[in-house]
């Protein structure tokens, strides 16, 4: 039976998200008809997910508007969800003729027209959340404080964030304006964030991460003779513990994530319903601490000091 799935404010004051939160940076690459579409975000909502991640860039400039073709043709969605979008970054695309390289452009001008945009792409007229996709050495904190002001005055978007900062670079931007999340990468093949400060910021400001690539991008699932010494330290551990409370080890990896206190909202990234069900599923598991640290010892390739 899949768990009811907790919603939970991602801040103090924030945006209320579901733990499991519906990635769709992949989606133009699922080959999906407008109608299959739908019905996959209905799926995803049935099992209480209500909050959907997108970016400008995701799909060649192009997944946002799958997905606002979707809401078009089930307009109820609308209510049904929290919105997630990113901008920041200028790709060199077809779908965008005037960028000469790719750069980072937070400028007030690119933010507002990035949010605008995004709205008109999704068919929404407001977003939940609007996240700085990357830091920019020439990021301006009095410019983007202005940007995100405007964006909130007009009704556009209610609250704000960042994705991949550093801590510095995290509180740089919090010192002008209220930020509500930093959306980081996270997995058993990717550690740092415990060990940065992350997660401890996270924890002190009481905001809760919101994780991308929380499975390692899927390396973690290979077949072992494909996988490094690490890869199978990790794999053998997942399995073990998986078989030990008749879970799956890709619910085991993701349960890890979920179980740190700073309270993680951990992104999905397929198209299949059956691997989102898993993911909710880690949501109802509690790995005891020898687990939790036979796995972090497994990443580590060492024991606790």
């Amino acid at each position: 039976m899949t768990p009811h799935l907790q919603i939970a404010p991602i801040a103090p004051n924030g945006p209320e998200f579901s733990r499991i939160v519906l990635g769709l940076w992949r989606l133009a690459s699922w080959q999906m008809t407008a109608q299959q579409r739908v019905t996959f975000l209905e799926k995803a909502l049935a099992l209480g997910i209500n909050t959907i991640d997108q970016a400008d860039i995701y799909g060649n400039y192009e997944s946002e508007q799958l997905l606002g073709e979707a809401i078009a043709l089930a307009p109820h969605l609308r209510d049904k969800f929290q919105f997630v979008s990113k901008c920041g970054i200028k790709l060199v695309s077809d779908n965008r003729p005037a960028h000469g390289m790719q750069h980072y452009d937070t400028s007030a001008a690119h933010i507002i027209a990035s949010a605008e945009q995004s709205l008109h792409a999704m068919q929404i007229e407001q977003l939940d959340l609007l996240l700085i996709h990357r830091p920019d050495p020439l990021m301006d904190a009095d410019e983007i404080a202005g940007a995100f002001q405007h964006l909130q005055d007009s009704g556009k978007v209610r609250h704000f964030g960042v994705s991949n900062f550093t801590n510095s670079q995290f509180e740089l931007l919090a010192s002008r304006f209220p930020l509500v999340t930093n959306q980081v990468e996270l997995s058993l093949l990717h550690m740092q964030p415990l060990h940065d400060g992350t997660l401890d910021l996270c924890q002190r400001l009481r905001i809760a991460p919101m994780i991308w690539s929380a499975l390692g991008g899927g390396s973690l699932f290979r077949p072992l003779h494909e996988q490094d010494e690490r890869g199978q330290s990790i794999s053998t551990v997942l399995a073990r513990i998986a078989a030990e409370l008749d879970s799956s080890p890709s619910t085991i990896a993701l349960a890890w994530i979920l179980q740190h206190p700073s309270r993680p909202m951990v992104l999905t990234g397929s198209g299949r319903i059956a691997a989102i069900e898993e993911a909710v599923n880690a949501t109802a598991i509690k790995l005891s601490r020898e687990q939790w640290f036979a796995l972090w010892c497994a990443s580590a390739g060492k024991n606790v000091d």
